[in-house]
């Protein structure tokens, strides 16, 4: 890659649409910042110019800690190769994860080894998305980009019920302890209302004392500046600064880094117009993704929903793939958008049939998350790619964080680019899909907790909410 400009920052994200949250923040703040789906090799990068950031879009929530440490030591290894000033591992804003599946802890031990930092910042905390820290205690709005209420995590009406990773504690230090044993300090909101030179100080006395991992504090947009100026001026001269946490850490460095004028915001987009029909791809099982489909139908989407006897056998698999193209081209020719999902909410029956066949199977929690994701992913994606070789469309959408990974592989989608904000933390983004029938077509991501229950009405008119 030519290039001899430092790159600031290198994330990786441990799912799909987590991922193009922090692609977002990095785009608004005016960093040329291009997400790929596995460890870039020096060709592909060459194909992009003049990058201030990149991002990897991995799988690592659905998996096992064992499988995370190859996957890690491997990506980290590939970002060290290049002169990068800060590296992030992209966490949801709802810390998902727990001992076994997602295990944070796991990252934070290759991170270590591999940057050799004094201690390890984490930032969970989004304002700008609904997430808040408050004495290293997380609270969440019910849905981003909407004005639905706030709970504490342990008690939020999505999270404290997530079917893999129920959030039953809102301390972060607790939980993630019982993923990594090593002290852990906090900035927190009253050390954020200090002078810079004591906040300083603070940060000094928490690193002194032993703590290996610091939480940051935060509950308004204001402070994320003053959280990129202490986690920016941690930078060694030999070595970049790993990190952990949600898009937060984008949003705190991308505005320190405006506030230094050393990116320059941007605020002029790509028009985005109306395009029907429309595809979207639900592998979510929010009930935030259920109250979108429903008013989707309602407002003339037509619907596929996949059976669970798809998963019973490859032969069954290929046929109902078949159907499942033959349906999607059906409506798309007829001028009709389509959503094609595999659960209605976390009530949806075919999450508790999903469940009892893998259990059959003698399968633990962990492989049942993961085969969940694998084969959905696999079916949503090559329908759709079957479908769009005979009926193309401009605009795709992809729904659901584990899933979403697997179905953009299936669809050969190697890189996407930030086009235009839409909703917050989902933005409208270019494919790159060599060979496939996605390549350069618009492709939005998200995740299930993203929107109000008008999002799939309102990507097909091309209506922005931000």
């Amino acid at each position: 890659m030519q290039k001899t400009q430092e790159i600031l920052l290198a994330f990786y994200g441990d799912d799909f649409t987590g991922s193009t949250d922090a692609l977002e923040f990095l785009s608004r703040a005016g960093a040329k910042t291009v997400l790929f789906l596995d460890n870039p090799s020096q060709e592909l990068l060459s194909q992009f110019h003049d990058l201030d950031a990149i991002g990897i879009a991995g799988m690592t929530r659905s998996m096992e800690p064992n499988e995370m440490d190859k996957v890690l030591h491997n990506a980290f290894q590939s970002i060290k190769k290049l002169q990068v000033r800060h590296v992030h591992y992209k966490v949801c804003s709802t810390f998902d994860s727990s001992p076994e599946i997602g295990n944070i802890g796991t990252a934070i031990q290759v991170g270590a080894a591999i940057f050799e930092n004094e201690f390890t910042p984490i930032v969970v905390a989004a304002p700008n998305l609904g997430r808040y820290s408050a004495f290293g205690h997380l609270y969440a709005r019910m849905g981003i980009g909407s004005q639905g209420a706030i709970h504490r995590l342990d008690r939020h009406p999505s999270m404290s019920k997530h079917p893999i990773t129920p959030a039953d504690e809102s301390d972060l230090r607790l939980h993630l302890s019982k993923q990594i044993q090593q002290p852990m300090g906090l900035i927190d909101l009253v050390d954020l209302g200090k002078s810079r030179e004591e906040i300083k100080e603070k940060l000094a006395t928490e690193v002194a004392s032993g703590n290996s991992i610091i939480f940051f504090d935060a509950m308004y947009e204001n402070q994320m500046q003053i959280i990129g100026e202490l986690i920016d001026s941690c930078v060694a001269e030999d070595k970049p600064l790993f990190s952990i946490g949600s898009s937060g850490i984008e949003k705190a460095l991308g505005d320190f880094w405006v506030q230094k004028g050393r990116l320059i915001p941007r605020d002029t987009w790509n028009t985005l117009s109306e395009s029907k029909p429309i595809l979207v791809l639900s592998g979510s099982v929010s009930p935030v993704t259920a109250s979108q489909i429903s008013w989707a139908l309602a407002n003339g989407f037509e619907e596929i929903a996949v059976a669970v006897d798809v998963l019973k056998s490859d032969d069954l698999e290929a046929s109902l793939i078949a159907q499942y193209q033959e349906r999607i081209v059906h409506y798309l020719k007829k001028g009709k958008s389509v959503i094609m999902h595999t659960s209605k909410g976390p009530e949806d029956l075919r999450v508790v049939e999903t469940r009892m066949f893998f259990e059959q199977k003698g399968w633990n929690e962990q492989m049942i998350r993961s085969q969940t994701a694998k084969r959905f992913g696999k079916i949503l994606g090559q329908s759709a790619r079957g479908a769009l070789n005979q009926f193309p469309v401009e605009r795709l959408i992809i729904a659901g964080g584990d899933t979403s990974s697997y179905v953009a592989r299936e669809l050969g989608i190697v890189a996407v680019e930030m086009i235009a904000p839409v909703f917050i933390g989902a933005p409208m983004c270019r494919a790159f899909a060599p060979n496939s029938p996605v390549d350069q077509i618009d492709v939005n991501l998200k995740g299930g907790q993203v929107g109000d229950e008008t999002y799939f009405g309102a990507l097909q008119k091309g209506r922005k909410t931000i």
